[in-house]
This record gives structure tokens, C-alpha cells and sequence, in this order.
């Protein structure tokens, strides 16, 4: 991992991983291989050790929170060289970054470009939502560059293999591409198993109708057959594939609000509801299991979808994107939708999906994957203070100081995006000294108020501290 926290950088990582190996490896030929299953039978795993020191949590209180379902830590056993993290309401909030290829850009090449982005300014995890070129070895590409889980939507490729013919799907054909996926190393998929066939009435009602793009296939293929979504009829033989490779299940909000007409519609809550009786199911056969949630959702409402989750399922991690706070930023939906993203973290949601400036118009660079990350881990830091967690502000007491003392490279280094603040800063003032200057190039030196503050209190502090007497 090219970036980490101060609180992994004083944990030794290469005897962890050792430690995670050598457990790997005596395991392997356990019938079930979940972290939930270890956790239920009372075992704190090397994953589960290493995940309570960088939370700063009790290693018990970990197992205890994935045996009961409101923590997971998504790590394939194929994964090797995946560290160990944690997505729930007692760890700190955390974002992922999709990326991927498309059908007019497939580029093995961009995409590891991309991870590598992802790596340097923190996305805790990564889909690869790729649809065009070698979706295998892209994916195979991923996984082996990346420390971090790697998550996919297996329906982008079962329908890249049956020749985007969604009418040649058969449940055969689906359990393959996830078991191929799982073999691979993926640690978590996102399945649309909670949008049935009776849903479909709510959808004409809509403004936008279905956005997300496996809900949509799905509409298409129970439509064509007028059959229940195959999703939800092999959800069971899709547990038994999870629970021998560890892959946790991200239960698709495939009828999630695209609008903010469409936001906390009756078709998004009854899919909400089928996800938590999903949620059950997987518990029952000791696959981790995170929600995922709106979308396009109005300010006010919010607090609100965190709250009916919660309730809905079963305390499950919940795992937001965005919301968009509303529909006219295009260019700029990164911020729009980190807006609602803080205000999703502060309230209840365990991980936000990163969006970036290109969302709605393209498939995003690497540049757009940076804006998204930075935007996102703005959002999930302001939600971990928010919520009051333990060391959270530490660091932006760091930086105060920092600033107070004119010391310019601990700032730069105390930066969610130090590259970009020393850049910005070095525009006006490049050269080597202005590092130890006491000012900046928006006040210069005769109107820094930290300069003039300073000298008051250096000139008056006897009178100042009689005045508070």
C-alpha cells in the first residue's frame, strides 16, 4: 500500500501478513472460510488483530461486531496480498473508487494507473466495474496490483459473455462467472437479488425509472422471461461460493433513486426491505454482508434512509453513494455528492462510494479518480468527527498548530492531498525559502492575522491575561 495512516505505519505490516499467511494456509481446507464464521465460533483471526489496532479498537470487540453482522472485513483467501480493513459503524468511515474499463476504452494499462491512484490518496477499497476488453485479465491485473479489496458487479460480466444478449442468461452461466471472479481473488460483489418481478408497477411511476445498470439488465431479463429475478432464485448457491472463498456480498440497490422526484419512493424501500430478509439468509450460512444505498437524495431526507436501513437491515454496514444533494452539478457531482456523502457518514453509513467529476459524462482518467478519492475522504473524515470517534480531530489539531507556526511542510505532509497543496502554495512563492516564510501569498506580510495575533499577545500578554482575570 502506497499510503498509509499513521496507526499502520507503527504496526509491523510484514509480521502481519505473515501471521495472515500462516493462518491462510493452515485453514485451507476448512468447509467454510468467512470471517463471520471464525468470529461465531468464538476465533479472533490475525485479520480481525490487525484491524482493532488500526481502529485503536479491542480485538473482541471486532469479533463480536462481525459475529453479529455490523462489521465485515471483505478478504478473499485468494487475495494474498491484501491488508487487512474493516467496513462498519464502530470503525472509521471509509470510500471506495470505481474504476474500470468500457466498451470504447479498455486500457489494462489506465486501469493499474488508476489503482495506483487509488492507493497513494487512500480509497480503502476498489471496484472494478470494467464492461469492455479482457474483463479476466484486467480484473486478474487489479487484484494482483492492489492492497486494498477489490469489489466487482458480476452482471457486467455475465452479460460481456453471453455476447450482451441479456436473454441468453441462465443461472448456469451466472454462478460460473461469480466462482470464476471469487477464484480470482474478488473480496466482495455486488448482487441485485432484492429487485423481484412485482416491483416492476413502482417503476412506471418514477421520473427517471431504473439508473443503476444491473437493475436495469435484470428489469430486462424478467421482463423478457417474466420470471423472477435469477439473482434472488440462486441466492442460496451464490452464499455457498461466498462462503468458501470469503467474498462478501454488497446487496445491490438496484432500484435506487436516479433523481431527487424519485428519492425514498415506495420502489426504493420495499427493494430495501427484500435486502434485509437477504441479509438474514446470508448471516444463517456465515457470509459478511454490507447495504447499498441511494443515489440521488435531498438533504433533508438523509438522516432519514440512514435511519430506515438500519432498521430495515438489521444493523447491517451500510454503504452509500453519494447521495447527490441535487441534480444540476454536472462537472461537479464529486462535490454535490460528498456533500450528502458527510452527511450519510455522520449519520450511519459505514462506506461511501466515491463520485467523480466526470459522473453522468464520462468514463473517468486518473485525474478524475483524484478528485473523487480527495472529495470522499473529506467527506468520510468530517463524518468520523462528527460522530465524535476517538483520535478523529487529532490530526486536524496537528495542522492548526502547523499553521500557526508558519511551518509549511508539515502542512504540505498533514494534507489529505499534500502534492496538490504544495502545488498550489509554490504557484506564487516556489522558492526554498518562503517555506520558512510567515506569510502566504493571500495576505503577504503586513496583513497575516496569525502574525498580527502573534505579536499582540507577545506585546500585551500581561494586560490580556489580567483582562481574563
Amino acid at each position: 500500500k502506497i499510503c498509509l495512516s499513521n496507526k499502520e505505519n507503527n504496526i509491523n505490516l510484514g509480521a502481519k501478513m505473515q501471521d495472515i499467511h500462516k493462518w491462510l494456509e493452515e485453514h485451507k481446507n476448512d468447509e467454510v472460510r468467512t470471517q463471520m464464521y471464525y468470529a461465531k465460533q468464538g476465533v479472533i483471526t490475525p485479520h480481525m488483530e490487525y484491524v482493532a489496532k488500526v481502529e485503536n479498537l479491542d480485538a473482541e470487540f471486532i469479533r463480536s461486531e462481525i459475529a453479529r453482522g455490523r462489521l465485515i472485513i471483505p478478504a478473499n483467501v485468494n487475495h494474498t496480498n491484501q491488508i487487512p480493513m474493516a467496513i462498519g459503524i464502530a470503525s472509521s468511515c471509509k470510500i471506495n473508487a470505481n474504476i474500470g474499463s468500457s466498451a470504447l476504452a479498455s486500457d489494462v494499462s489506465k486501469e493499474i494507473e488508476k489503482v495506483d491512484v487509488c492507493l497513494k490518496y487512500g480509497a480503502d477499497t476498489i471496484m472494478d466495474l470494467s464492461t469492455g476488453g479482457d474483463l479476466d485479465m484486467i480484473r486478474k491485473a487489479v487484484i494482483t496490483h492492489s492492497t486494498v479489496p477489490i469489489g466487482t458487479v458480476p452482471i457486467y460480466q455475465i452479460l460481456h459473455d453471453v455476447k450482451d444478449k441479456i436473454e441468453d442468461l441462465s443461472i448456469e452461466k451466472m454462478l460460473e462467472v461469480i466462482e470464476r471472479q471469487a477464484q480470482q481473488g474478488v473480496s466482495y460483489f455486488t448482487i441485485h437479488a432484492g429487485f423481484l418481478l412485482e416491483f416492476m408497477p413502482h417503476i412506471a411511476k418514477r421520473k427517471m425509472g431504473i439508473v443503476s445498470r444491473g437493475g436495469s439488465l435484470m428489469a430486462a431479463w424478467m421482463m423478457h422471461y417474466h420470471k423472477e429475478n435469477p439473482f434472488n432464485t440462486a441466492f442460496d448457491k451464490i452464499l455457498d461460493i461466498c462462503r468458501k472463498y470469503d467474498v462478501s456480498l454488497s446487496l445491490g440497490d438496484s432500484l435506487r433513486p436516479g433523481c431527487l422526484a424519485d428519492a425514498s419512493d415506495e420502489a426504493q424501500l420495499r427493494e430495501l426491505k427484500v435486502l434485509g430478509d437477504l441479509t438474514l439468509r446470508a448471516w444463517e450460512k456465515d457470509v459478511q454482508v454490507m447495504i447499498e444505498g441511494p443515489g440521488h437524495v435531498p438533504l433533508n431526507q438523509i438522516e432519514r434512509n440512514m435511519k430506515i436501513e438500519k432498521e430495515y437491515c438489521h444493523e447491517a454496514p451500510f454503504y452509500i453513494l453519494g447521495p447527490l444533494t441535487t441534480d444540476i452539478a454536472a462537472g461537479y457531482d464529486h462535490i454535490s455528492s460528498a456533500i450528502g456523502a458527510a452527511v450519510g457518514g455522520w449519520h450511519g453509513a459505514s462506506m461511501l462510494c466515491y463520485v467523480t467529476p466526470k459522473e453522468h459524462l464520462g468514463l473517468p482518467n486518473a485525474e478524475d479518480v483524484r478528485n473523487g478519492i480527495i472529495a470522499y475522504k473529506i467527506a468520510a473524515h468530517s463524518a468520523d468527527i462528527a460522530r465524535g470517534r476517538k483520535g478523529a480531530r487529532d490530526i486536524d489539531d496537528e495542522m492548526s498548530d502547523a499553521r500557526y507556526a508558519f511551518n509549511w511542510n508539515k502542512q504540505f505532509e498533514l494534507c489529505l492531498d499534500p502534492d496538490r497543496a504544495r502545488e498550489y502554495h509554490d504557484e506564487t512563492l516556489p522558492q526554498d525559502v518562503f517555506k520558512e516564510a510567515e506569510f502566504c501569498s493571500m495576505c503577504g506580510p503586513k496583513f497575516c492575522s496569525y502574525k498580527i495575533t502573534q505579536k499582540i499577545v507577545k506585546e500585551h500578554g500581561e494586560a490580556i491575561d489580567n483582562m481574563v482575570g
